[in-house]
């Protein structure tokens, strides 16, 4: 659902890029708690992993495609704050190199595909966490709604926008019920890969999950056939190794990798929920030729190259390649600002086998 320029007028446009502005800024504040040196190049990868799962549009009905936003799947994995910022990279790269939304509706795109998927999803899903028994199947489920609810909730939010500041006049109910409808669609898709990808790092790595985090469930012991809950514990047990990560970290990246630069050629051709409503009911009849339309690697591919295969393929692992670098140098900015609040001594990456 990237907006493109001409969708949404001048003052909206602002009043939304003042917005996203100022939940950037909440979010760099919110971030220096939710990483350290361990869980800040993992912010990264998910960041290149996010931009990677994008380019593999999906068919969700005739003639139309969705693709993961990923704000439910970031919160979820790396910490709310730490998950807007996680998409503004995304998205400032796409919108800069890509030509994949527009650079004047950057803050609208923030706003609804980064905000709002984020905020609806991470408040889901930890209701649902608290509700349900703590196990990894609770939390994969509660991974699930909180995915599918936060699509259709960011098409709300776009024609919200649209409403006020709409430049086509088409009546608002016609372009609700029509965003809605095919966003709840895409919803689906979103939440399969955000369970199956929640379920599996949860699986390997539970501790790297930030949204399960939490006051630990009380040990269970079976005494005459029933669970009771152990005795506590007469002095508090001696804090566990950090595990490494980097494992992980390579895994995951090699991952994003293989999905952008060879599975995304067999991503669907069709256009996205946003695109197929636009052209439909004739919201795109004021939209604009992008910014970046002369940029080397538009519309993902690779100029000069005729190869669609291998143009899509490179531009995909050098879109994911600059993510990851772009988003892990914010993390570490964001992380060593916290030392330096803190008074802490700063720590090279390289010294830590976590990093």
């Amino acid at each position: 659902m990237h907006v493109p320029d001409g969708f949404i007028d001048a003052p909206v446009s602002v009043a939304a890029g003042v917005f996203a502005a100022g939940a950037l800024a909440v979010s760099l504040r919110g971030a220096r708690r939710e990483l350290d040196e361990r869980t800040a190049p993992l912010a990264g990868l998910v960041a290149a992993f996010i931009f990677a799962v994008q380019m593999l549009n999906f068919p969700v009905a005739a003639g139309t495609s969705g693709h993961l936003m990923g704000g439910a799947l970031a919160a979820i994995l790396v910490g709310p704050c730490t998950a807007v910022l996680c998409l503004s990279v995304v998205l400032l790269m796409q919108g800069i190199f890509f030509a994949d939304g527009g650079l004047t509706a950057l803050g609208v795109n923030i706003t609804v595909m980064g905000v709002v998927t984020v905020v609806v999803a991470y408040a889901l899903f930890r209701l649902l966490t608290g509700l349900l028994p703590r196990n990894r199947r609770s939390a994969t489920a509660s991974a699930f709604v909180a995915a599918l609810v936060s699509v259709p909730a960011s098409a709300a939010a776009f024609t919200l926008l649209y409403w006020i500041g709409g430049t086509t006049d088409i009546p608002i109910g016609t372009v609700f019920t029509a965003m809605i409808g095919v966003h709840v669609l895409i919803g689906i898709g979103e939440a399969v890969i955000t369970a199956l990808t929640v379920g599996a790092v949860l699986a390997v790595r539970p501790d790297l999950v930030h949204g399960v985090q939490g006051p630990a469930t009380p040990l269970k012991l079976r005494v005459d056939g029933e669970l009771v809950d152990a005795p506590a514990a007469t002095r508090e047990p001696e804090p566990a190794p950090a595990r490494s990560t980097r494992g992980f970290w390579i895994t995951g990246l090699v991952s994003a990798f293989l999905l952008a630069g060879v599975v995304s050629f067999y991503a669907s051709a069709d256009p996205d929920g946003l695109e197929r409503v636009a052209a439909d009911k004739g919201i795109d009849e004021k939209a604009e030729e992008h910014g970046a339309a002369d940029s080397p690697l538009a519309d993902y591919g690779v100029g000069d190259i005729e190869n669609a295969r291998l143009s899509g393929g490179l531009a995909g692992v050098i879109g994911v390649s600059a993510t990851v670098v772009v988003g892990t140098g914010v993390f570490w900015m964001v992380r060593r600002r916290k030392d330096d609040e803190r008074g802490a001594p700063r720590t090279n990456p390289r010294d830590h086998e976590n990093a």
